[in-house]
């Protein structure tokens, strides 16, 4: 097998892309330290709890949107749960699965930190951009998303480690606090 090189100019564009990953990576974990005290990852499940009907998603289902492994979610959900911004309730539907519940306290938090991890994000990267570059950055991030996830290939690869078949969880009656 003979290996594809990249060309000059997917060197640089693929170095391009590192570095500024690793920047905007390490900038928004920065800021969302100083001004929430958590790292960026610890935000993120706060912000997808906030979106979920009942402010409620399965461990599993929270983890799949997150990217992680379900070891690395229940880290950062057990200590969101020591803070009291999420609590864990069981799954009515599939006893192996829980369900991750943002609380009051949480959403006051999201919603104290929003407005200045919004702006990091305006500031790093899309003031940075033409309306045109936000399309395209868009377009390209899609396609990589769509390949990596087996999307194109019709299927998703089984081998990703947030991957895990289970029964639907509606949740429990108890209303979020």
């Amino acid at each position: 097998m003979t290996t594809r090189w990249l060309t000059p100019e997917e060197q640089r564009a693929w170095r391009a892309y590192l570095t500024a990953a690793r920047l905007l990576d390490d900038t928004i974990d920065r800021n969302l330290q100083r001004e929430a005290g958590m790292p960026h990852l610890f935000y993120s499940v706060l912000a997808y709890l906030s979106e979920a009907p009942d402010r409620r998603l399965r461990m599993t289902d929270l983890a799949e949107k997150l990217k992680i492994t379900r070891s690395r979610l229940t880290y950062a959900v057990t200590r969101l749960e020591r803070d009291g911004l999420v609590r864990r309730e069981d799954c009515s539907q599939d006893r192996r699965s829980s369900l991750a519940v943002l609380t009051g306290e949480g959403m006051a938090v999201l919603e104290r930190t929003a407005p200045g991890h919004v702006e990091t994000v305006r500031e790093t990267l899309f003031d940075r951009l033409t309306p045109e570059q936000v399309g395209q950055l868009e377009e390209i991030f899609t396609q990589v998303t769509r390949g990596l996830q087996g999307e194109d290939a019709g299927g998703a690869p089984e081998e990703m480690p947030w991957r895990r078949r289970s029964a639907p969880c509606s949740g429990t009656t108890d209303t979020p606090s």
